[in-house]
């Protein structure tokens, strides 16, 4: 073999080599870096809870007809209760003329049992052009009802209706407001 021909061949296969010896002790490095056992810390457990679920959907009907769809954006099963936590909640209530009543909280909880719910936190309920607010609003599955004993203020176009309390019967699309009841109306507003 001529020397010319040695030193092209010595050349390629010592940078071959070279490379090689990279590559194992990369390959090694990052085996032994990722193969770290991997420790957590600050890990908190709800020792009340049960399920924890980041999104929950449900749908309610008797009879075949819809009655709500509920959806709340985390729900937390409590262990020895029969209730869901619930966090940023909206709910659809369907009237017997299937009108559509819109309910928005910041909190609630849904009785597993019996389906009953409180909602808490910024309530906010919308049918068509009305608004409600109150801090507290509860609702009954048996008698498909709303009902708040806490503060309401009813607003729909330039008129505002408040009350000490009010129950809304879903079935029959009629709202009674009790106790202190005071408003201030448009000659606009036409109540139905």
């Amino acid at each position: 073999m001529t020397k010319s021909l040695k030193h092209k061949v010595t050349i390629p296969l010592i940078g071959l080599l070279i490379l090689i010896i990279i590559v194992l002790c990369s390959f090694f490095y990052f085996n032994t870096f990722f193969s770290k056992s991997i420790q957590i810390n600050d890990i908190k457990i709800d020792t009340t809870a049960a399920l924890k679920l980041n999104i929950l959907k449900q749908i309610s009907k008797k009879n075949g007809i819809k009655e709500w769809e509920l959806s709340a954006d985390s729900a937390t099963l409590l262990k020895d209760e029969d209730k869901f936590i619930l966090i940023d909640v909206s709910i659809i209530f369907f009237t017997k003329d299937n009108k559509k009543v819109h309910l928005k909280s910041k909190k609630g909880t849904l009785n597993t049992k019996t389906h009953d719910m409180i909602f808490t936190d910024n309530v906010v309920v919308t049918h068509e052009t009305s608004v409600m607010t109150t801090d507290k609003l509860h609702y009954n599955k048996k008698k498909h009802i709303i009902h708040s004993e806490t503060h309401v203020r009813l607003e729909k176009q330039s008129s505002v209706i408040e009350a000490d309390s009010m129950t809304t019967i879903l079935y029959d699309n009629m709202t009674i407001l009790e106790g202190h009841v005071k408003g201030k109306f448009s000659e606009n507003l036409s109540i139905q």
